[in-house]
């Protein structure tokens, strides 16, 4: 399999050279250089304040809006519907909170495998009033469709559901819950944050109401993301200020964010236009997680690869066992891979700062409470190359040998 060869100047051979053991792209990819291009230009270009009428201001929102033009037509989507904000943990809230405000509180619906910023701000609906119902998964994180459609009745008014689980992988059967949803007269948020970048969609083609998204997962800069939110649908600001935003999110723009955020999502889309064919890093990450499961005590997580339209093509997850078969804790693990050299991840990145807890994730894909304690994430990028990840596979063995050593001589 080949990769895109980064430009040969020593600063930039530097900063690749350090991601050799980076595979935790699903947490945070690292910038691209069109990225990082594309911010330099938009920072020397559009410093000013696009709201302000005189030159300067005219010029920054010149270049917003030709962002904003260009992210559209790549997403498939109206620039109007285009919101931005600090992220996706925003977008979430205020396509869940904003997109209510003006209700009075009816039912909202969840996967059990949610992401944190959806599980705050279904909380926050619930001390509004609101109820909130789980639909069930199956055991490899799959949503099950003949749940939520017995959920889509009154008093469900919205349903909200991550695409790609970043977690165990799961590319969640988005257009079906949509018709779903769509028959029931049921609005869908859903969170995009993995897939995009990752799976081809244009969004005036899905039966989705409103979609969040960030830049940090694919390359793009961290600090922005969007809200997509179909005409028609009544968004209430969560930030209030100047009316920025169409009136949506207050807040001078960070014009060179959403420049690199432009930019990151042209680069990720450009293998994914011309229909089912495999995508860049599968063939990496089938490699890599064929030998990874030689390991003894080493179990997949999530849909198997074999099947594209169900997993994310960049994302290993799996369990670790001892050779005795006692699970061992996720987090040891992740610690002693980066005495190795490897970067990657035990659960979501934001799932707070000591995540010492099972995953509820895995726990609501009926592992055990122990077992649940025991995953591992592995995500690639565009960076890895197969010669820097040879070493992982024996690294993670003698990981798990150190950590279980040291779980047997613990008190």
């Amino acid at each position: 399999m080949t990769t895109p060869t980064p430009p040969a100047d020593s600063s930039t051979a530097a900063f690749h050279a350090g991601l050799r053991g980076y595979v935790d792209a699903c947490a945070t990819a690292p910038p691209s250089e069109a990225a990082l291009r594309a911010m330099a230009e938009a920072q020397r270009l559009g410093w000013a304040n696009p709201s302000s009428l005189h030159g300067p201001g005219l010029e920054a929102a010149e270049v917003l809006e030709r962002s904003r033009q260009r992210l559209a037509a790549d997403l498939g989507c109206d620039p109007e519907e285009l919101v931005f904000c600090s992220g996706a943990t925003e977008a979430i809230h205020l396509a869940l909170l904003g997109g209510t405000a003006s209700e009075t509180p009816g039912r909202l619906l969840i996967s059990a495998v949610e992401h944190p910023a959806t599980l705050a701000a279904a909380q926050e609906l619930e001390r509004r009033g609101w109820q909130i119902a789980e639909i069930p998964v199956d055991g490899t994180g799959l949503l099950r469709l003949e749940a939520l459609a017995e959920l889509l009745v009154p008093p469900t008014r919205l349903v909200s559901l991550i695409w790609g689980q970043s977690e165990v992988g799961a590319l969640q059967p988005i257009a079906s819950a949509g018709e779903l949803c769509r028959r029931h007269g049921v609005r869908l948020h859903v969170d995009a944050v993995q897939a995009v970048g990752h799976r081809w969609f244009q969004f005036r083609d899905l039966p989705v109401d409103l979609l969040s998204c960030c830049a940090h997962k694919l390359q793009g800069p961290r600090g922005i993301g969007a809200l997509i939110a179909r005409q028609g649908q009544q968004l209430r600001p969560l930030i209030a200020g100047g009316g920025q935003e169409r009136g949506r999110r207050g807040g001078t723009e960070a014009v060179p964010l959403v420049a690199g955020f432009a930019a990151a999502v042209a680069e990720a889309v450009v293998p994914l236009r011309h229909g089912p064919v495999q995508q860049p890093l599968q063939a990496l990450r089938d490699q890599l997680l064929g030998e990874l499961l030689r390991l003894p005590g080493v179990q997949l997580t999530g849909p198997e690869p074999t099947d594209g339209d169900r997993r994310l093509p960049h994302h290993i997850s799996v369990i670790v066992a001892d050779r005795s078969g006692r699970p061992l804790s996720g987090r040891a693990l992740v610690r002693a891979m980066a005495r190795r050299g490897f970067a990657l991840s035990s659960g979501s990145a934001c799932s707070g700062p000591r995540g010492l807890a099972a995953s509820p994730v895995l726990l609501a894909m009926g592992f055990s409470p122990e077992v649940a304690g025991s995953g591992l994430r592995i995500s690639l990028g565009s960076w890895n190359r197969p010669e820097h990840l040879s070493t992982l596979p024996q690294a993670l063995a003698e990981a798990q040998e150190e950590v279980a050593s040291a779980a047997a001589s613990a008190p």
